[in-house]
C-alpha cells in the first residue's frame, strides 16, 4: 500500500469521529448564536447589579471565608464519595461472599474511625 491509500484507509476509519466533533461544536456555536441574536436586550439597573440570593450585597464580593466553611465542606465531599462506593458493593453482594463482607466491615470501620476524628477535632461544628 502507498502512503496516499494508508492516509485515506486512516480517514476513513477516524471520519465517523472527526464528523462528531464538528457536529457537536457546530451546535454549540450555532446556538449560542441564535441565542444571542434572538434574547431581549433591556439593560436595567437592576438587571446589571449584582445578585446575591434575592438580597442587595452588603460587603465585598472578596471578603475572606473562614477557613472551617472549607473544611467542612471537605469533609462532607469526602464522606459523600466514601458512601458512593457501597452502591456497587452492595449491587454484587452475593458473588463477593465473606472475603467481600470482611473487606467492605475495614472500609466502614476506617470510615468510621475518621468520622469520630473529625467529630472529636470539632471540624463539624458550624460556629
Amino acid at each position: 500500500m502507498s502512503g496516499t491509500e494508508l492516509l485515506l484507509e486512516y480517514l476513513t476509519r477516524y471520519f465517523p469521529i472527526l464528523l462528531f466533533v464538528f457536529v457537536a461544536l457546530a451546535f454549540g456555536v450555532v446556538t449560542l448564536l441564535i441565542s444571542y441574536f434572538v434574547q431581549p436586550k433591556y439593560p436595567e439597573p437592576e438587571k446589571l447589579s449584582a445578585y446575591e440570593c434575592g438580597s442587595e450585597p452588603f460587603s465585598d464580593a472578596r471578603m475572606p471565608f473562614p477557613v472551617r466553611y472549607y473544611i467542612f465542606a471537605m469533609l462532607f465531599v469526602i464522606f459523600d464519595i466514601e458512601v458512593i462506593f457501597l452502591y456497587p458493593w452492595a449491587v454484587v453482594f452475593n458473588k463477593l461472599g465473606m472475603i467481600g463482607l470482611v473487606e467492605m466491615m475495614i472500609f466502614i470501620a476506617l470510615f468510621l474511625v475518621a468520622y469520630i476524628y473529625a467529630w472529636r477535632k470539632g471540624a463539624l461544628e458550624w460556629d
